[in-house]
């Protein structure tokens, strides 16, 4: 997932898909958000409600591993998670809810030291930079963004209009 992702800087990158979160929600249907479209076994509210998940554990482990927890962490079952919220959320509470959590991610790390974005830690046996999982959550999210367009049949735009140096 994270080699797909375009960008040399991960922080407008997740900047960037912010916008993108907001332009694919005020593009779905009321039809769409509920449907299971096959072979797909999850609705688009209920991939909505996993990403939400998703960038709430990458901030957690983000925030540990930089301030140098040696903690080790265990992995999440994102089927557990789901089955416990899935249907739990109206779709415009999701959205804001997953806005402000990749709000919040940016936020924390636009205020880490340089030395701390290499900081490293375990979560679910593996080892991991903040850094990597800054790359990590841009990934998850294009992941299934891109798969919710193909899906509900829409593409929208990924970014904001960036206005180029006037002559």
């Amino acid at each position: 997932m994270v080699d797909t992702v375009e960008g040399d800087c991960v922080l407008q990158v997740l900047r960037d898909q912010a916008f993108w979160i907001c332009e694919l929600a005020s593009s779905l249907s009321a039809e769409q958000v509920d449907r299971v479209h096959p072979p797909y076994q999850w609705s688009v509210r209920q991939v909505i409600e996993h990403v939400a998940d998703a960038e709430r554990v990458n901030g957690y482990r983000m925030m540990r591993f930089a301030a140098g927890d040696p903690t080790e962490l265990s992995g999440w079952d994102e089927n557990a998670f789901a089955d416990a919220r899935f249907g739990l959320g109206n779709l415009h509470h999701l959205i804001t809810e997953l806005g402000a959590l990749r709000q919040a991610n940016v936020a924390l790390l636009q205020r880490l030291t340089p030395s701390a974005w290499d900081r490293t830690g375990t979560a679910d046996g593996n080892r991991l930079s903040v850094r990597g999982i800054a790359w990590i959550a841009a990934g998850h999210l294009q992941h299934h963004w891109s798969i919710l367009e193909k899906r509900c049949e829409i593409q929208v735009q990924r970014a904001p209009m960036r206005e180029g140096p006037t002559k």
